[in-house]
């Protein structure tokens, strides 16, 4: 801050020099003028100039000192009283700016709001006619076109779904009941949906479960595990799927095999991020890039830990480590 407060006051300190060297240079010209006297006056000058500039610096400086450790936020009570005309301009124009942004921000989370409702109200409007398209569907002979309809549902289904599941992950802790979720019983549920796909794909399922029972919020969970079991399938083809699960301590886990296309070395770090889909297979357009970052995003308030194992060519291993029971006491939605 003295470094600041010197430069700031450069204008001055040379002002006062060429002042000093102006008196020295008269009494150069005018050999009348005792230099003794001229150069105690220059001294006296000189210690005036430093306690008045030591003066200016505790005065000026206290209000730029408290305003540079203040905390960078809307708190207006954090800002430093102003008592000179000048600082009452900054004053006046950082209280301006920080209303300005408030109500800036403000309109814009309203704005965010209106269209995050509208777009769930839009989801669930769009829920009936797909139900009712799913009707019609089961009702056709042609199991061939069938099976060719389903795969087109399952698609918009899940499209839904994942969209759904986004809008709602910002206020995921407000939504969540720890319980008691039978794996079976979910497995078998999220299953039984991809049923028509997996027919198409002559894909089947081989489970072994050693641990049947996980605590965990069972409607988020089952939309993890479904995006696992969706990669799994969509990425796969003429093989089983193996999902297993057991103990390892206190921790349980949930694992799903698959003898896919497997993943890339070099996209392994990357598969959870969003919008992310392939380096290798850049051109599937049928990959979002969304479906393991809303898996990921929706695992950590649960506490569940997702790694993965994959070769290429010979299939991934995603593995869901849930916490020990006693962890659940930070779940702040318990």
């Amino acid at each position: 801050m003295i470094r600041a407060f010197l430069i700031e006051r450069r204008s001055w300190i040379a002002a006062f020099l060429v002042l000093q060297l102006a008196i020295l240079s008269v009494c150069y010209i005018d050999s009348s003028i005792p230099v003794g006297s001229v150069l105690y006056v220059i001294f006296l000058c000189l210690i005036l100039f430093t306690l008045f500039l030591v003066y200016r610096y505790q005065k000026e400086t206290k209000f730029y000192q408290r305003l540079k450790e203040r905390e960078n936020d809307f708190d207006l009570t954090s800002l430093p009283e102003a008592e000179t005309p000048f600082e009452k301009i900054i004053e006046n124009s950082l209280v301006g700016q920080s209303t300005y942004l408030k109500e800036k921000a403000a309109y814009y989370q309203a704005e965010t709001e209106e269209t995050k409702d509208d777009l769930l109200g839009w989801i669930h409007e769009v829920k009936t006619p797909l139900t009712a398209l799913r009707l019609m569907i089961d009702r056709l002979e042609d199991e061939k076109l069938k099976t060719s309809f389903l795969y087109e549902w399952l698609r918009i289904h899940y499209l839904l779904d994942q969209q759904l599941h986004q809008k709602r992950l910002p206020f995921m802790e407000n939504d969540l009941y720890m319980e008691k979720v039978e794996l079976g019983d979910l497995l078998f549920s999220e299953i039984k949906t991809l049923q028509s796909w997996c027919i198409q794909k002559g894909i089947g399922f081989a489970l072994q479960l050693e641990e049947t029972e996980v605590l965990s919020d069972s409607k988020w969970l089952s939309f993890i595990v479904r995006q696992l079991l969706t990669n799994a399938v969509k990425y796969s083809k003429d093989s089983d799927i193996l999902i297993s699960s057991g103990t390892r301590g206190e921790r349980a886990f949930l694992q799903i095999t698959d003898h896919g296309r497997g993943i890339d070395p070099r996209d392994l770090p990357r598969i959870f991020e969003k919008g992310f889909t392939s380096t290798v297979h850049h051109g599937d357009h049928a990959a979002t890039g969304m479906g393991l970052y809303l898996a990921q995003k929706a695992a950590a308030p649960l506490l569940i830990g997702i790694a993965v194992h994959s070769e290429l060519k010979k299939g991934t291993t995603f593995t869901l480590s849930f916490p020990k029971p006693n962890d659940f006491l930070k779940i702040t939605g318990m």
